[in-house]
Parts: structure tokens; sequence; C-alpha cells
């Protein structure tokens, strides 16, 4: 058995009749040089039985404690059916892209069975040019952005002829039973004196890192904090610039995307070159993140300003930044921590937006470097395992009522550089899926593959009336920064 951490659990208490805590990613592969010709269900079902042994948290299931007295565990289903995790659909041939968004939008937009491990694969055939596409869904209790990689490293080859992989166990030992509900209830009031005591562990973390949790900016009597904070770190010598406070109060202004959610989502998806993304960031000296945020800064401005709604000031971004260290590979589970940091969405000049962006973020980075890596972890532990679902829901309700502490989601996450293959198939796109929450009803998250950047834009269905026109804004400000540089 092994016990989730307190932050695995809060993506599994904020879940609600309209919020998901799984994540998704849509590959696009082209089937033609795999064996055959296809890439089918029957295909994915044999590589992953080949490798399911080398892949802990797919053959995990999630038992609770009763009452609610502990967190929560991870057991090896002793019922696992791979049938059930992986299914087959089809477009209307030829399928395009929007038909295929319109598709994966409606699979994205249903919960996890929590009696099963918390992950499914859907094959979508009909898409045009005979690609076959793969939308993993996973929980995102289960990974984090790294540890989602590890699994695809393992589920992936290099070569389009496979590869040669550590070989299942003879006789591998029978899962045990799932454990029984008195059996849990005494776990569970065993680790009741526990409670506590990580509660006062994590208390230096969390008071040091106060202002920097995602949400402390909504909060009464933030700025005065942040300031009293800033006038300390001046005292004692630390050489803190403008940049970092503004970072500190940013504040964010109402969008239409800030909003309860519905059940509901949109989604669109679509590449740009990370060649010329990369030769911007030579060209104006910032780092390929500066340039992807730049870019998405520009496409939600675009946006807004086609609905009349973009606000003076600029928009609040949580940009999620791994903290997991090498010796932490293949433990799973989350090790990640936010900055939430504003974007210069009101800045008209695309080479201003760009050397703000560039600004912010280092001074984000520079805070953020300063935090404790645990500092989400702690937070989260000062929750009683009783009440964490009941406050997570209710916290976010309440403030996507009264003024979100952020206004929307930016991730990059970088990618391979060569060629991924999957049961001979060759992954040519690599489209993320992430989560969006009440107050919060825009995501935009970036992967990097090969010699491109993919967007994956996840929206209410209620809020954001166009998501595909986020695409053309990014498009549009990444032509506006190497039309400057040719000027």
């Amino acid at each position: 058995m092994r016990q989730l951490s307190s932050l695995d659990a809060q993506f599994l208490n904020v879940e609600s009749a309209r919020i998901y805590g799984h994540v998704a990613f849509l590959g696009i592969y082209d089937p033609s040089g795999a064996p055959g010709g296809k890439l089918g269900g029957p295909e994915v079902k044999a590589l992953l039985e080949s490798r399911l042994h080398l892949l802990p948290p797919l053959r995990w299931r999630l038992v609770q404690v009763p009452l609610g007295l502990d967190l929560p565990y991870w057991v090896e289903d002793p019922d696992f059916d791979l049938e059930f995790h992986v299914r087959e659909t089809a477009l209307p041939a030829p399928g395009d892209d929007r038909q295929l968004a319109e598709t994966v939008q409606r699979v994205f937009g249903r919960p996890l069975d929590r009696g099963r491990p918390l992950w499914e694969i859907y094959v979508i055939h009909g898409l045009e040019d005979g690609r076959v596409a793969l939308l993993t869904k996973i929980h995102h209790s289960v990974v984090d952005g790294l540890s989602g990689n590890e699994i695809m490293g393992v589920v992936l080859d290099p070569e389009p002829t496979g590869r040669v992989v550590d070989p299942k166990p003879a006789s591998p030992p029978a899962p045990a039973p799932l454990p029984r509900d008195r059996a849990m209830l005494l776990r569970g009031l065993r680790g009741l004196p526990r409670q506590p005591l990580r509660a006062i562990r994590s208390l230096p973390t969390t008071v040091a890192g106060f202002t920097d949790l995602p949400g402390a900016n909504a909060l009464p009597g933030l700025p005065t904090l942040s300031h009293v904070y800033s006038r300390v770190r001046r005292t004692l010598g630390s050489d803190e610039s403008t940049d970092i406070l503004e970072v500190t109060k940013a504040r964010p202004p109402k969008t239409p995307f800030n909003g309860p959610v519905s059940a509901h989502r949109r989604f669109a998806f679509g590449s740009l070159s990370l060649d010329s993304v990369r030769q911007i960031r030579r060209d104006f000296g910032v780092t390929v993140n500066d340039v992807v945020v730049t870019l998405c800064a520009g496409a939600v401005r675009e946006w807004l300003q086609e609905r009349d709604a973009l606000p003076e000031d600029p928009l609040v971004a949580m940009i999620p930044m791994s903290v997991r260290r090498r010796d932490e590979r293949g433990t799973w589970g989350n090790r990640i921590s936010m900055m939430v940091v504003p974007i210069p969405t009101n800045e008209p000049d695309p080479a201003e937006r760009l050397r703000r962006t560039h600004e912010l973020l280092r001074s984000a980075k520079e805070r953020h470097s300063a935090l404790p890596a645990s500092l989400l972890t702690d937070a989260t532990a000062f929750i009683p395992p009783a009440v964490a679902s009941l406050a997570a829901r209710n916290t976010v309700d309440i403030l996507s009522r009264t003024r979100p502490p952020l206004n929307l989601v930016i991730s990059n996450v970088p990618g391979p550089r060569s060629s991924l293959y999957c049961a001979g198939a060759e992954l040519t796109a690599n489209y993320p899926l992430s989560v969006i929450v009440d107050g919060v009803g825009l995501n935009i998250t970036v992967v990097s593959y090969k010699n491109r950047v993919d967007f994956g834009i996840v929206g209410d269905r209620e809020q954001i009336d166009d998501a595909w026109s986020f695409l053309e804004g990014a498009s549009h400000a990444l032509q506006e920064l190497e039309n400057l540089k040719r000027a």
C-alpha cells in the first residue's frame, strides 16, 4: 500500500460534478510504418500488456479511509482489467481537426471511475490521411508533468522497431485482495496522532511562503502583508526589485472566463514552429519560456479585444513548475510548485510585451527559487483529511463567486526533440489537455516535440465561445515578433 500525499489528495478533493482532476494527451500517429500499417485497440493493448510490470501507477486503485480519517491509499488492483481501460471509437471519415476536437472534449469531460485505476486510453480512427489518435486520460493525483513523461518514456519507443525492455516476471505474485473497510478504519485511527505532527512540521515552510501560495493574493490584508514582507527583506539586505513587488501584489481583473465552470469543456489544438520560437529567443536575448508565455499573452489579449472585454490591468496567470529532483524519478505522485505572475496582456507593443514578460518571469523565478520545494505539499498538510474534500470545493466555489485569485493557467512542458513511436506508428504531434476549476475557466498548456510547440487549449464551454481563436492569436503574436526582427 502507498499513501497519497496531501497534495496528491487535493486533486481528488477538488472534483465535483463540474470539475475534473484528470489531465490528458492527444497523440496523433502515422501508422503507415507500423506492422501491417495498423494502430488499433489490439496493438495498443498488446504493447501495454508487455510493459505493465514497468508501470505501477497504471495498476493502482484508490482505497479510501472510512470517515475520511486519513489520506487515501493506492493498492494494486486485484481485479485489473486492461480491456476496460483501452477503448476504440471513430470519426466519420475523413475526420478533420474540429471534428476530432469535438469528440475529444466530450470524452475528456467525463470523470474517471474511482472503482478502477484512474486512467483510460481511447483509440480514435477515421482521421484524415489515415492517421490515428490516442487520447490518454490519467488522474493528476497519480502523476504530475514529469512523472507523466516517465510513463510516456516506457510506453513509447525511440525507434519504429521498438526496443528491448525488462521482461515480465515469469511468476509474478498475485495482488493482495482489497483491504476491508474495518482494516482501513483501524489504519486511519492509528494515523490520527500523526496528523497534528504533520501540520506542525509544515508550519515554518507555509508561514515563510504564505504570500506565494496560489490564491493568497485574493485574501484580505495580503497587500499589507506583502509590503511588510518586502520591507523586512530589504532591511535584511535582500535586493528586492519593483518587479518582485509587482508579482507579489498582482490582483487579477475580471474576464469572461473567471466565473463558476460548467460540466462541459471546449478544446482546441494546434502547433507553431519551435525553430521560430528559438530564433526569437536568440534575437531578443530571452528564454523559450518567455517567448511561449508572451505568445499566450498575445493570444488572450486578441481574444479579449475581439469581445470588447480586455481589462486595463494585466491578467494574472498560474504557471506550474516541477520541483522533482533527479533522485525522485520513479516515485510518481506530484512534486510541483506554482508561480502566480502577471502577464502583460495590457501591452499593445509586441516587443515591449516580450520584454515585460521576461522581466516579470525573471522576478517571479527569483522569488520562487527562495521558497522551499515542499511549499504546496506542506500548505495542504494543514487541512485535516476528514474535511479536506469539502474545504477544497467550498474554497474554489467562494473565490469564483467573489474575486478569483488568478485568471488562467499557462504551462510550458519541454518534450523530446526526436521522434517517438507507439507499436511502430510514429507520433507526429502531442497535444495536452489540463484542468480548469471554478473561477479559472481557461488553461493553455504547451508541449514541445521535435521542431514544434503543440498547444492544447481547454476552456469552459459556457464561458469560452470559441477556443480556436486563441490558436489564431498565438500565431499572430509569433508573426508580429518575427516581423519586428526582420524590420
